[in-house]
């Protein structure tokens, strides 16, 4: 039986999103069958213990980094964006978001339900 739960399904969207691209948290919930649920994504990711997950591709829907600018994960999340080309300025990201829902389907599918 597939596990389809709302947690592996917010999962499944962050893994998709590429590369040096971000998503808001809202766009997560909407890509995870979950619309107006950000705050539920925040969650998942807040208690998430997969270190391979990319949890830092995920910020507010203005591209401001969650966490407060004294805290070491704002910190983490920044230099990892950078690390993968996404420029952070004073705790934002400027460039535009990614739409996972539409970029990203095929790798969504492939991580919800599997290979073919």
């Amino acid at each position: 039986m597939v596990d389809d739960s709302p947690a592996r399904r917010i999962l499944a969207a962050v893994r998709a999103i590429p590369p040096g691209r971000w998503a808001g948290y809202g766009d997560v919930a909407r890509t995870a069958g979950l619309p107006g649920r950000a705050r539920m994504v925040a969650r998942v990711l807040a208690h998430a213990s997969d270190a391979s997950l990319p949890w830092h591709r995920v910020l507010r829907s203005d591209g401001r980094i969650a966490f407060a600018g004294d805290d070491p994960r704002a910190a983490e999340q920044a230099a990892r964006l950078c690390r993968e080309g996404v420029p952070v300025v004073e705790g934002r990201v400027r460039t535009p978001r990614i739409d996972v829902a539409r970029a990203s389907r095929a790798a969504l599918d492939a991580a919800l339900w599997g290979p073919g």
